[in-house]
């Protein structure tokens, strides 16, 4: 049986912004080897760390999704990268998600420890925390993504593709 998953996607919050490239990278999807016929797209989350996780926790509940993964612009990065955790205070969460395994043969994707501290990070802790609370078997991942460009999007594509395939 197909797998559901949730994936998620921001707004710009900078002037300088004419796009975010986590919504870029999903709105392509389509257009690639991708089928929406299980995975819910929740698109432009606004950059506001309580209406993003309240928006993406009421997902969770109504579509009781297998997995989510959330997506948020890192302008400074040059590939993909998956956080291994979030913080909120001095408490830390991180994913169930064997992450070295997910992307053992991707070698353009890396793992990071550092969610950004912004609503990347918040959003991330949320989600973490919804689902250890309500004990949910859902699997979550953040990813950032650089921007796109004409010689990285391709790639980056391909890479995202690999990881929804595999959660």
């Amino acid at each position: 049986m197909p797998r559901k998953i949730i994936l998620t996607s921001f707004q710009t919050w900078l002037p300088h912004q004419t796009s975010n490239s986590s919504d870029d990278l999903l709105s392509q999807l389509p257009k690639h080897r991708f089928s929406d016929r299980y995975s819910i797209l929740l698109r432009g989350l606004p950059v506001d760390p309580q209406k993003a996780s309240k928006r993406v926790l009421l997902g969770i509940e109504v579509l009781k999704p297998d997995a989510i993964i959330c997506c948020g612009m890192a302008e400074s990065r040059s590939h993909l990268t998956i956080e291994s955790n979030a913080e909120c205070g001095s408490r830390k969460l991180k994913t169930t998600v064997h992450l070295a395994a997910l992307i053992a043969d991707i070698p353009r994707i890396t793992i990071s420890h550092d969610a950004g501290k912004f609503v990347c990070e918040a959003l991330y802790y949320e989600v973490l925390n919804y689902i250890e609370v309500k004990q949910l078997p859902i699997a979550c991942i953040f990813v950032h993504v650089p921007l796109l460009n004409s010689s990285n999007i391709r790639q980056t594509i391909e890479d995202f593709l690999a990881i929804i395939e595999r959660i």
